[in-house]
């Protein structure tokens, strides 16, 4: 058991209390750990017996008094219900006005600290429901400190309070925390998800000073290094994936100054992010760049390039790059395929198309449905009604065989 220290029985006196009980409005003891059920369990338990004297009697706990009463879900939870009902409409006391309450808040913020930092499972948890506390309130200076604080004691959060700090900061348009949380989630070398990236980006929605924010990237890259690139090049997916393209586009020329250089998978991201954007002229000036700088374009390059030159009806771009990938050794694959009959079909070269399906088939690609689709309907409209039957009892005779969604979705990288 976390035995009640004399830092935390002092917290408890007067108006530092209420600091301890706006971490118990969100301790579910059905999730906490035991040492994190003992310690809300103490702390409940002074402050239900304070909270029960009249107004002005004063409360001498005894060293023993916590020991006799047992602790157990059954016990907290009912007490913490009544508990919470008591506070009410309680708002963080370092949020209001009186600088008396701001100087207690700060001393019964640093006594739970102390009394915790010697249990760093307890002390992740505690600090996680604060965070969260914080956030929710808008009280962003606090938690600042607190970041701080943990930092200098070498404990750090779990992912989805960071998470929560990122998003905060951002609406808060908070770039100096942000930026701090983002490194110290680095830092804790946790796994980071595309949650954390893109609340990154959001953060920068407001923020137009780029000089702020090539000096964020540079030394992100800086404390990342050897591994930046993938950091990097996971910012301008992010930042892409937040419609703010020229900031995407803006980090990639920048990455080029940095120790961390392009790879591929940051030009196959920019070509794609310049595809969708349908900036097709720019998309083919990077993919010459690309080799200039002797990089090898791979299957997803010459994909991205091939669909993305079809949806704007350079279908003969679109010939010069599948000859090319064929030139170059790669051998192209469903979603090449996929591009290239569906173009053809469109355009009432059904011949083509035809062509091309069996060539795939040759080459053991599996089709998908989207293609037999679209080769029964481009096939109905050239009246080949025939061949549409055709193909439609083909296609359902091996559903089970087939290419569905599921297979065309790309991992995050």
């Amino acid at each position: 058991m976390l035995a009640p220290s004399r830092c935390l029985r002092e917290s408890l006196r007067c108006k530092g209390e209420m600091s301890a009980l706006l971490l118990l409005r969100k301790f579910n003891p059905k999730s906490a750990s035991n040492r994190t059920e003992q310690f809300f369990s103490s702390l409940i338990c002074r402050l239900s017996i304070r909270e029960s004297l009249p107004r002005g009697s004063r409360y001498f706990p005894h060293t023993n008094s916590i020991t006799s009463i047992p602790i157990g879900v059954s016990w907290v939870w009912p007490l913490f219900s009544i508990l919470s009902k008591s506070i009410g409409t309680f708002q963080l006391v370092s949020t209001q006005a009186s600088p008396d309450e701001e100087e207690v808040t700060d001393e019964a913020f640093n006594q739970i600290l102390s009394a915790i930092e010697n249990d760093p499972i307890s002390c992740r948890e505690i600090c996680s429901i604060y965070i969260d506390k914080l956030c929710k309130v808008g009280n962003l200076s606090t938690a600042t400190r607190l970041l701080q604080s943990l930092r200098c004691k070498h404990i750090f959060l779990s992912p989805s309070a960071y998470n929560l700090l990122l998003a905060a900061a951002g609406e808060g348009n908070d770039i100096d925390l942000l930026s701090q949380t983002f490194k110290d989630l680095l830092t804790s070398r946790q796994s980071l998800s595309s949650t954390s990236y893109l609340n990154l980006a959001k953060a920068f929605l407001k923020e137009n000073d780029c000089v702020l924010l090539l000096k964020f990237v540079r030394e992100i890259s800086e404390l990342t290094f050897p591994r930046s690139a993938i950091v990097v090049n996971r910012i301008i997916y992010a930042f892409a994936k937040c419609m703010q393209i020229d900031k995407a586009l803006l980090i990639f020329d920048h990455m080029k100054s940095l120790k961390c250089k392009p790879d591929l998978i940051t030009y196959n991201t920019v070509l794609e992010i310049l595809g969708r954007a349908g900036r097709v002229d720019e998309m083919l000036h990077e993919f010459a760049s690309m080799k200039e700088a002797n990089m090898v374009p791979d299957i997803i390059s010459y994909n991205t390039l091939i669909n993305s030159l079809r949806k704007v009806g350079r279908l003969d771009l679109c010939l010069v790059f599948f000859r090319e990938m064929g030139e170059s050794g790669l051998e192209p694959d469903l979603r090449t395929y996929t591009a290239l009959i569906e173009s053809f079909g469109r355009l009432g070269n059904i011949e083509e198309s035809l062509r091309l399906f069996s060539e795939m088939k040759q080459r053991r690609i599996r089709p998908s449905i989207y293609i037999y689709r679209s080769l029964i309907n481009n096939l109905k409209k050239m009246g080949k009604l025939d061949l549409a039957m055709t193909f439609s009892e083909e296609m359902n005779s091996c559903l089970s065989d087939l290419v569905g969604p599921k297979d065309f979705k790309r991992k995050y990288r």
